[in-house]
């Protein structure tokens, strides 16, 4: 005869059930692109705003890994076709690596449709208004 499961194991499918809801991206963010909050291309950093001119003169960059199609495995940007978002890295100052801030834009490379700005790596876009 099967024992029933153990408070043990209960306890650790809850865990990793509450692990995985609190994981998933926000529905309103996937569902939604109007959700996502709007910065002026003035209020981002002085570095960004150098990444992004960068962007419309097509280069050069700073970084090899500039321009790499960015997947958007969060699901926080608007669902779009693989190959259409590109991230660019925004220097850090006092960091020695890439850093956490990046301006993700999709569309062609020198008249973006929509670009994004990350200071979080990922975790949170605000959409860039000129």
């Amino acid at each position: 005869m099967k024992s029933p499961p153990s408070i043990h194991a209960f306890l650790a499918a809850a865990a990793l059930a509450l692990l995985t809801a609190l994981a998933a991206p926000p529905l309103a963010a996937r569902a939604n692109p109007d959700a996502i909050p709007t910065i002026a291309l003035t209020e981002l950093p002085a570095e960004a705003q150098d990444v992004f001119a960068q962007i419309r003169r097509g280069g050069p960059f700073q970084y090899d890994r500039d321009g790499i199609t960015f997947g958007n495995r969060e699901a926080l940007l608007p669902a779009r076709a693989r190959g259409y978002y590109h991230e660019y890295t925004v220097r850090t100052p006092g960091t020695k690596s890439r850093g956490a801030r990046r301006v993700i834009c999709g569309g062609p490379a020198r008249a973006p449709d929509n670009c994004y700005y990350t200071d979080d790596h990922y975790r949170s876009f605000r959409r860039i208004i000129e």
